[in-house]
């Protein structure tokens, strides 16, 4: 079902590769680092995220797993994209049978018919039938009901996902010099509570370099808002390992470049430096 494209890809999926993709930026990996870390190949994941093919279950909730997201959201969003992608979601079920608008003798109060074969079991008839009928109109309208209540609430889940319970933030992964090396959404540094932008300087394009800090983590990253295929960023402390990104493929051009932590514990000395891949370095620190 995954395995083949749709004549036209509809809104959902469309909004669920927009979410799978915002995710993945999330992680700070690249495609082929994504591929290392699932069970799913990099062409994979480039058709997953551009729309091309609805992706897995399975790879939603894999992708989940490394961004460190609940899977609930997501996985209530691919089950409606399941239903379009599939063609399921347009098809309508066919129209009850239309009872018969005159009641026959055994239906009505006191009525007497033509006796009924007693040796197979025929249709319940009198005050009795329709205790039936009614009981049977109930469950079916509570079952209705259910499955509309299920609907609404995938519908809700997907469109306001403030609805459902908030998840408590994770607490981080690392500390000081553990950090280094990982990116900081991966180890819940992110966060922008706890964040703290410590420099920046405008590229010529107009671009910010910052260097940030997290206070929860006490590592530091740089960044830097917009970058093309071959640019690369470095973070690095006196003394210490640089830390570097470079953005490989366009989907690493499509949103910031964030390179992996250092230790941040002195917040001083901290260096950033951007090299454009048709032009020269540029580099500041605090």
């Amino acid at each position: 079902m995954t395995d083949t494209e749709p004549s036209a890809a509809g809104p959902v999926c469309a909004r669920l590769a927009g979410e799978l993709r915002d995710l993945r930026t999330r992680t700070g990996l690249s495609m082929v680092a994504l591929a290392q870390r699932t069970a799913y190949s990099k062409s994979s994941w480039e058709r997953y995220l551009n729309g091309k093919q609805l992706a897995p279950r399975q790879a939603v909730e894999a992708l989940c797993t490394v961004a460190r997201e609940p899977t609930g959201r997501l996985v209530a969003l691919w089950e409606l994209a399941d239903l379009e992608w599939s063609g399921r979601a347009h098809t309508t079920p066919p129209p009850a049978a239309r009872p018969d608008a005159t009641p026959s003798d055994d239906d009505r109060p006191g009525g007497h018919g033509p006796s009924t074969d007693h040796t197979a079991p025929g249709p319940v008839h009198g005050p009795s039938g329709r205790r039936h009928r009614g009981v049977l109109a109930v469950v079916c309208t509570v079952g209705l009901t259910a499955v509309t209540a299920v609907t609404a609430w995938l519908h809700t889940a997907v469109d306001n996902p403030t609805n459902t319970a908030p998840a408590a933030p994770p607490a981080p992964g690392c500390h000081a010099r553990t950090c280094a090396g990982h990116k900081p959404t991966a180890m819940g540094c992110a966060m922008p509570s706890q964040e703290q932008v410590l420099g920046e300087q405008r590229l010529s394009t107009g671009t910010p370099l910052e260097i940030v800090y997290s206070r929860q983590c006490r590592a530091a990253w740089a960044l830097v808002g917009t970058a093309r295929i071959g640019d690369v960023l470095t973070v690095s402390t006196p003394g210490g390992a640089p830390e570097q990104a470079k953005a490989a493929d366009k989907y690493d051009t499509e949103n910031p470049l964030v390179t992996p932590m250092i230790d941040g514990s002195g917040r001083t000395g901290l260096r950033a430096c951007f090299k454009p891949a048709d032009g020269h370095k540029k580099c500041f620190h605090i």
